[in-house]
């Protein structure tokens, strides 16, 4: 029997070519995807008995409380976000480590079968069922990924949600001691080009936030 008289299967080149979780997403996708303009939160002007206001509403001067709060530093510092991104990354490892070990073994049957063909140590019937066979193990490998890849997507959408969801319930709680009109979301290449760090209340919400999450997990 000769070679030429096969296809030859397509197997993968190389691991991390045929199977990539790009991972390096995750920190924008995470920092509050949704959250370009954090939330705007508009309140009747009420402010509570006794509540002293950050520097920043003292400051700014002006009839209408407007503050913002740095993205990337919530991002970076806030632990909550840390939690879910270390999830999503353990998630991303798992599922792309099983694909990658049956990829391996793929490979290592499509080289078996390739030098069974090249030393015509098979009748050409059983080569064209093996050949077949490879073929569908590898259809199936690539609808596992794309399984898995999508798997990964809707946990990265959950989390933004549920972080989104916590992050806004926090600066309703928030407000309600210093009555800011507005709470705006800055980050780099954002919509909000300039912005004055006199109305940066970042570190005050963070230390409250952080907070919280703490008392949380007791």
């Amino acid at each position: 029997m000769q070679e030429e008289n096969l296809f030859k299967p397509e197997a993968p080149q190389g691991g991390n070519r045929f199977f990539t979780f790009n991972l390096n997403t995750i920190p924008g996708l995470i920092a509050l995807a949704g959250l370009i303009v954090l939330y705007i939160l508009y309140f009747t002007g009420r402010q509570a008995e006794n509540a002293s206001a950050p520097v920043a509403l003292q400051k700014s001067g002006k009839a209408l409380s407007v503050v913002f709060v740095n993205l990337d530093s919530l991002n970076i510092h806030y632990e909550y976000v840390k939690v879910l991104r270390s999830d999503l990354e353990g998630t991303g490892k798992r599922l792309q480590t099983e694909v990658l070990s049956e990829q391996s073994a793929l490979e290592k049957e499509a080289a078996d079968f390739q030098r069974q063909v090249a030393g015509n140590s098979i009748p050409e019937e059983k080569a064209k069922g093996i050949y077949e066979g490879l073929m569908q193990k590898q259809q199936k490998l690539m609808e596992k990924k794309d399984r898995y890849t999508q798997q990964v997507a809707e946990q990265e959408m959950g989390m933004n949600l549920r972080l989104i969801d916590t992050v806004t319930n926090f600066l309703k709680r928030y407000n309600q001691k210093y009555g800011y009109d507005y709470i705006m979301g800055f980050k780099a290449g954002g919509e909000i080009l300039i912005s004055n760090d006199t109305l940066d209340i970042t570190k005050d919400v963070l230390e409250a936030i952080n907070k919280e999450y703490q008392a949380r997990k007791k």
